[in-house]
């Protein structure tokens, strides 16, 4: 075999020729409409070609071990020893440029290999776009039989539509001839519309002036309330300053007589001074005690236990001790029952009678002393046992017990101490209170002095929403305001 730099094997147009037919090749690739199977074909003959001359090149680039056959011939054909040296020699000298030679070779079998790669890539791409473009036209088909099925819809709604446009016409027509008729009647009735606007305006005219002189009286009757208001005040005042010149003059008469008062001028002096702040008190209850119709819904909630003792008594009389504006037995007497109340404040009394109730002043232990023995129904009392002693508030227990007939009943109501806002403030609102009594202590007093079936009812939560989740909290600060104690006579 000859040397790669043998003039019969030029390496270096051997590569420029390679080069030139792999660019040629690429160019084709890149320039070339779209792929078809005649391109392919020449493509794969082309790299054939080009591993054939790589071969040769190849072949060519090995280790010379024998001496070329065309020099066998004279003069070239030289000693076997000479041969084998001469080859050595120049194994040697171009040892280098075979290294260059192979590794080139390398490259551009590995040129050819990536070729082919991307020639069956290409193939396996023109497959794949073959089979998408024939899933293509069979959707195109497929939209086309579909179009075509839309068209004959959309044929067979244009009739319909035509049809439908002939009705609405023939209904448009009857409605003309509808209107027609409506027109006329109402044509008719205008005048009948217009005469009884013309009444209603009339009418509403005078309803305007009926408003305005309504308007009028309420001005003259607000305007009458407020002086009244202002009447009210003017005559409280002059009552207070009324009293207050009363009192300095018992006082002056007290140490310019000659001769001292008798017992009986002081016991009325003593008597009129206890009364001294019975109007400020009834102030107080206004404010804080509630309206007169509040606290009859209240107390209504007792009038089934009052029934209940008149059916056990035979119709017997009640008593409300400490009977204040009367409320309760205004509304036991409203209830066809034989009611009456007594107080100590002088005010109240007189507020009572003159709403015509069966009301006297005096200390309700001392009247209850003053009856004989099972003579009443029932005896109440609200708001009253939170003002007394203990040894009074006994004393009062024993005489309902003894004026009270068998079947009868004791209704007790005070603050209810279980709610802290009640005990620790509420109750103190009224600076008389003495000590607020908790149920269990009210239970045990009555059980204990001899009533029976002895029940504490809680009366009227507070209404008030402070969002307190809390079960415990909730019933300690909002519970309820008061409790009724209710005990019968065996």
């Amino acid at each position: 075999m000859t040397e790669s730099n043998n003039p019969e094997i030029d390496v270096d147009n051997l590569m420029q020729n390679i080069r030139a037919e792999v660019n040629k090749h690429k160019s084709k690739y890149v320039t070339s409409s779209p792929v078809n199977d005649f391109a392919i074909s020449k493509n794969t003959t082309n790299i054939n070609y080009i591993e054939a001359l790589l071969q040769n090149a190849q072949s060519r680039a090995y280790v010379r071990t024998k001496w070329p056959d065309k020099l066998n011939c004279f003069p070239f054909n030289l000693n076997p020893k000479l041969q084998k040296f001469i080859l050595k020699i120049i194994n040697f000298l171009f040892k280098d440029q075979r290294e260059v030679n192979f590794n080139l070779i390398s490259c551009l079998k590995e040129s050819v290999t990536l070729n082919q790669q991307l020639i069956e890539q290409i193939e396996t791409l023109r497959v794949q776009m073959e089979e998408r473009l024939g899933v293509i036209d069979r959707r195109v088909q497929n939209l086309e039989d579909r179009l075509g099925v839309t068209e004959k819809r959309v044929q067979s709604l244009e009739e319909q539509l035509r049809i439908i446009d002939n009705n609405i016409q023939n209904m448009d027509n009857n409605f003309n001839t509808f209107d027609t008729l409506v027109s006329s009647w109402l044509t008719d009735t205008q005048e009948g519309f217009d005469a009884v606007n013309s009444r209603v305006k009339k009418i509403d005219e005078r309803l305007k002036s009926v408003d305005d002189h309504i308007q009028n009286m309420n001005n003259y009757l607000s305007a009458i309330n407020e002086r009244y208001a202002k009447n009210d005040i003017y005559l409280k005042n002059d009552l207070i300053q009324q009293k207050r010149l009363i009192s300095l003059f018992l006082e002056e008469a007290q140490r310019r007589l000659p001769e001292p008062f008798n017992q009986e001028q002081l016991q009325t002096l003593v008597s009129e001074d206890q009364h001294s702040l019975d109007a400020f008190y009834v102030a107080l209850e206004d404010q804080f005690r509630g309206s007169r119709e509040e606290i009859k819904n209240r107390l209504i909630t007792h009038v089934s236990l009052v029934e209940k003792a008149i059916t056990s008594t035979g119709n017997a009389p009640i008593v409300d001790i400490g009977c204040g504006r009367g409320e309760w037995i205004d509304l036991l007497s409203n209830q066809g029952f034989e009611a009456s109340g007594i107080d100590i404040n002088v005010a109240m009394v007189q507020q009572c009678q003159s709403l015509g109730l069966d009301a006297v002043l005096g200390d309700g232990l001392e009247y209850l002393r003053s009856l004989p023995d099972n003579s009443l129904a029932a005896v109440s009392s609200f708001h009253v046992i939170e003002h007394l002693q203990l040894q009074k508030l006994v004393s009062l227990i024993d005489e309902v017990l003894r004026v009270l007939r068998s079947g009868g009943v004791l209704i007790l109501e005070t603050p209810n101490p279980e709610n802290l806002i009640v005990g620790a403030c509420n109750f103190y609102l009224d600076p008389t209170h003495r000590n607020p009594i908790p149920p269990p202590t009210a239970k045990f007093i009555l059980e204990s002095r001899g009533f029976v079936q002895v029940e504490i009812r809680r009366l009227h939560p507070m209404t008030e929403n402070h969002n307190l989740e809390n079960v415990f909290l909730n019933s300690l600060l909002l519970g309820c305001q008061d409790y009724a104690v209710i005990a019968w006579k065996a």
